[in-house]
């Protein structure tokens, strides 16, 4: 990976493992990371593993981009979620430049909100760029990445659900589709994957499933980038999920070798299309 030589790396955390293998990836890589963390999201944990760490509201997009112009950041990833109720609810009150953003607005999703925040950022000469950029072995690469393949039964699941689940991405509604016997038993809105599966498993009453999970058609790797890790493999595994479907070279997995280990020992086929 070729960094641009006059650089300054910035990360923008939300909660969860993202921030910290974001972290993680750039020291090995040599490169020292400035970070704004999300005070309603991110861990506390991320103070002592970075040299600058400034705690900012969901709401404070002025402050934001003045702590990163004041550290001289050029460049900034996104990494850790943020909750789509957590934007929409905005816990304190937005500062005047992100009120100011809000009333540009035509669309409030997610996608145009982080896009506006990414256009607001590139004004004052900071580009936001591919949240990956220090994650790339972590990404889901072509083909059949468990020791057990999808069954016939389970592709058959696959290669219905993929064709809803592409529709419900591009409209930005979500990313994962649970379904079984080619029908669809769940569509994940504002809930997360887990909590997806779960309602899923609920509706079956414990039976088996099959999970999609989507990058968008025209997935922005600086942001929104579907993750699957360990928790995943325990909620497939609690709702006896035997299969499942991600997004080749879009779609990250975190603790890698920890996450498919897991899941083979719980027999669930993991397939990158």
């Amino acid at each position: 990976m070729t960094l641009p030589s006059h650089a300054k790396y910035g990360l923008l955390a939300g909660n969860g493992r993202f921030p910290f293998l974001v972290l993680e990836g750039a020291k090995a890589a040599g490169v020292e990371l400035t970070v704004a963390a999300i005070k309603e999201e991110a861990d506390p944990q991320l103070a002592s593993l970075a040299r600058v760490v400034e705690w900012i509201s969901v709401g404070h997009l002025g402050k934001l981009i003045k702590f990163f112009r004041r550290e001289g950041v050029t460049h900034v990833m996104m990494a850790g979620q943020v909750k789509h109720v957590q934007i929409f609810k905005l816990n304190a009150l937005p500062d005047l430049r992100m009120a100011k953003m809000l009333a540009r607005l035509k669309r409030r999703n997610t996608d145009a909100l982080i896009g506006a925040v990414a256009d607001e950022l590139a004004s004052e000469g900071i580009t936001l760029i591919d949240s990956t950029t220090f994650l790339q072995p972590l990404l889901a690469r072509t083909g059949s990445l468990t020791k057990r393949a999808p069954n016939k039964h389970e592709l058959a699941d696959i290669e219905y659900g993929l064709h809803v689940a592409l529709e419900l991405a591009r409209l930005d509604l979500g990313q994962t589709i649970v379904v079984k016997n080619q029908a669809v038993v769940a569509l994940e809105a504002m809930e997360g994957t887990d909590a997806t599966i779960r309602r899923a498993s609920e509706l079956v009453r414990g039976r088996p499933l099959t999970v999609i999970k989507v990058a968008k058609p025209n997935q922005d790797m600086r942001f929104d980038v579907p993750v699957i890790g360990l928790n995943t493999m325990e909620t497939l595994r609690a709702c006896n999920v035997t299969a499942m479907s991600l997004t080749a070279d879009k779609t990250l997995i975190f603790d890698r070798e920890e996450t498919l280990a897991a899941a083979d020992r719980h027999r669930v086929a993991i397939i990158a299309r």
